[in-house]
This record gives structure tokens, sequence and C-alpha cells, in this order.
């Protein structure tokens, strides 16, 4: 799922919010002064056979796992925040809402990006949270690019075929486990049964069962070969037979088709400007970090106590 991630900023707001988490529960359970401190202070976090693990045993874990990546996290949205002030830089909800339209763009679906978050354990509020560094050095760099029509044509014309939009179905399934359930399943569907409710009952798929099976659309060339070939045979408010996939005996519906299509320069061009921009900002971000840091006072104690 990962290798189709096309931005590179959104691995670099991934692991900031996983390592920001992990420093946060660690700092809750035994601040470094107090552990060093007040050894007699330590709680029990766990007993194994009546054996005692403290909270200073869990934080000096945590500190040699990942310590030091977490606090350089935690150092560097300082130092982009503190520039950001010194710029009078203001992050709105707008802000936040483009960089995330921006990151789903990067993937074939909302479907796909939601379980790409739910693979890291994050919600999309937790991707929220971490973005406004992000937005900052975005603003504070984004004045040192420019984008010609020139690069917006070249990329165009050296990308297009990415730019095609592929057929799609905005599809729903059923998923189960062995071809007579899927077929007593498809008798009642017939019969009038509600599709979604009985996905919601029956479908193993935890992706879309709560959803009532609803996949959302789906492109032609990006799934299961079985399931394409049934799903696009498809009209809207068809039923499938039963299909046999990778997942187990599916159930398919319909409810939209959409053909392929190519899109022209000029309906691609802000979208292509904007990826360019973000790319720039990307090259530029490595740097301005290096400088801001040499630049910076910076007293890492968790070094010192290493």
């Amino acid at each position: 799922m990962m290798n189709r991630i096309k931005n590179g900023n959104f691995i670099w707001i991934l692991l900031s919010v996983l390592l920001l988490a992990g420093f946060a529960t660690y700092v809750a359970l035994v601040p470094p002064s107090t552990a060093k401190k007040a050894a007699a202070a330590e709680s029990v976090v766990a007993k194994v056979n009546g054996t005692e693990i403290t909270s200073k045993q869990l934080y000096d874990a945590m500190v040699t796992s990942g310590g030091a990546q977490t606090l350089d996290s935690l150092i560097t949205d300082e130092l982009i925040a503190q520039e950001g002030k010194k710029a009078g830089i203001q992050v709105t909800d707008a802000d936040i809402e483009k960089e995330l339209a921006t990151l789903k763009s990067n993937f074939p679906s909302d479907e796909e990006f939601l379980q790409t978050l739910a693979s890291y354990n994050m919600t999309l509020d937790d991707l929220k949270k971490s973005m406004g560094s992000q937005v900052i050095m975005k603003k504070i760099l984004e004045p040192q690019v420019t984008i010609t029509d020139d690069d917006i044509k070249k990329y165009y014309n050296d990308n297009l075929e990415s730019l095609k939009t592929p057929e799609q179905v905005k599809a729903s399934h059923i998923v189960v486990a062995t071809k007579e359930e899927a077929q007593t399943i498809l008798a009642d569907l017939k019969k009038g049964a509600d599709f979604a409710a009985a996905a919601k009952e029956k479908s193993t798929d935890a992706a879309t069962k709560d959803k009532g099976g609803d996949m959302g659309y789906v492109s032609k060339g990006a799934g299961d070969q079985a399931f394409e070939k049934a799903a696009f045979a498809l009209k809207a408010g068809d039923l499938s037979d039963i299909v046999q996939t990778e997942g187990g005996f599916e159930i398919i519906k319909v409810t939209d088709h959409k053909d392929a299509a190519t899109p022209t320069l000029e309906e691609k061009k802000q979208e292509i400007h904007d990826k360019l921009v973000d790319q720039k900002v990307s090259e530029l971000s490595a740097s301005w970090l290096a400088d801001k840091k040499a630049a910076a006072t910076i007293v890492n104690n968790l070094s010192k106590s290493a």
C-alpha cells in the first residue's frame, strides 16, 4: 500500500505523529528529572510472576528504542513553530484541510488513504493535529519557489499516463468464507433483502462491512482480477453471481460506472502547479531545517543522560 504514496512529506508526518505519541506516553509515566531524583517514587507498571516492572524501566527502554528520534522530532517541531511565529504565520483549519487534500491525492481512493492511517494505528484527527509544522514550513518556503508554465507543461507530458483516470465502478460487496453461505445470501438478495444490511450482518471484510459493504469507486487494474472481471461487467444497479476472490466468496453490487478519461493540460494545470510547489518545498526543507538547527541553541538533556 505504501508504495503508492508519491509524497514523501506524508511519511515525515506519519513518523512524527508516531514518535510524538510514544514520547508523550513515557514522559507522562516518568519525567526524566523525576526518574533521576526519586527512584523511590517509581510506579509499578506491570508484574510478572510477582516480579515488578517499574515506570523507570519502561522509560529507559523507550528512550533506548526510540527516544533520540522522538526528541529530535520535538525539537524540529519547536524550531518550525518559532520560525512561524517570527514570520507571523497562522495555521488555519482551511490550511490543514488543503494540506490533507494534497496528501489524499497521492492515493487511488479515500478508502486506501484511511486504510494506510489505520495500519499505523492513526486516526484522521491524529494526522490533522500533526500537520501544523508542515503547513508553517510550506508557508515559509513557498515564496522561494517559482513554477513556470513550461514546468507545468513538461510535467503534464512526462506524466500523462498517471494523470489519466482509469475506468471506475462504484461498488459494494459482501464477502463470506464459503460458497454455500454466499449462495444463501444471494438468494435472499434476489428476493428483495437489503444489500447494506446483509453486508453489515454477514460480511467478513472489516474495512467495508460497517458501511454496508460500500467500497467507493474502484479503478480498473488496481485490484483482484476475479473481482474486476465481475464488477466491470455489471451495469449500474446489477448484482453479480458468486465470485471467488482472494478474500473469499463475494457478491458484488455496482451502483455507478465512469469511463476512462484523459484530462487536458488546462484541467490539470492548478493540480500540477501545487504538486510541483510541494516537491520544491520538500527539496528545500532539509537544508532549511539544517540551517535553523545550526543557528539555534539546543540543549539536549536526553543525550547527556545516555
